[in-house]
């Protein structure tokens, strides 16, 4: 198979390409020609809608020419009661996705699609993670909302940031998948598709 490094992240999302550059392996950002906020999932399974996504991100990528190396699209998603919900639009669209997740469970799933720069090889996975807000206080919904951190985000926060802000909650699953990118089944993927050893650290 023919897949090699660098990693061409079709993402300009911050946190996807730190989190890949804490690895070690060598990335380059380019940014994809999709704006997932234009498009609707209507009917789709949040699983087959972020996957679908992440394949339009890496395809666009693809398209510019880029290359050697293995280009990487991924989008997230939240999941409450078989509906999608993507990143707010506004400060009270955050506030309602932010009430909708008190006290109860949500799932947060994220798609990637790996994909040979000369479109030789494509690999398509996604994972799941649970979150469970507890009774966190409006008092502290409209203080963050105030600080705008919401705002790209899917479901309108970042886990770890909103963890270590005292908010009470609790997950199941890889925490990076909920912070934009799973890094476990990652690790797991490369080595599946025959990642070369050699362009490795």
């Amino acid at each position: 198979m023919n897949w090699s490094m660098p990693i061409i992240l079709a993402s300009t999302s911050p946190r996807r390409r730190e989190m890949l550059e804490a690895t070690g392996w060598p990335v380059q950002v380019v940014e994809p020609e999709v704006d997932d906020g234009e498009l609707e999932a209507r009917e789709v399974l949040p699983r087959a809608w972020v996957t679908a996504l992440a394949w339009f991100k890496a395809r666009s990528v693809m398209l510019k020419g880029v290359g050697p190396g293995t280009i990487l699209g991924a989008d997230t998603v939240c999941e409450l009661d078989g509906k999608i919900i993507g990143k707010p639009t506004h400060r009270a669209d955050a506030g309602e996705m932010i009430r909708s997740f008190r006290n109860r469970s949500h799932q947060v799933m994220t798609g990637v699609c790996l994909v040979a720069s000369d479109g030789s090889e494509r690999f398509i996975f996604s994972d799941t993670a649970t979150v469970t807000l507890g009774d966190l206080k409006d008092e502290a919904i409209e203080s963050y909302l105030d600080t705008n951190a919401w705002q790209g985000k899917a479901g309108g926060y970042n886990l770890l940031d909103r963890f270590a802000d005292g908010w009470p909650l609790e997950w199941d699953g890889d925490d990076h998948t909920i912070t934009g990118l799973p890094m476990r089944r990652l690790r797991e993927i490369l080595d599946e598709v025959g990642m070369t050893k050699e362009d490795r650290p």
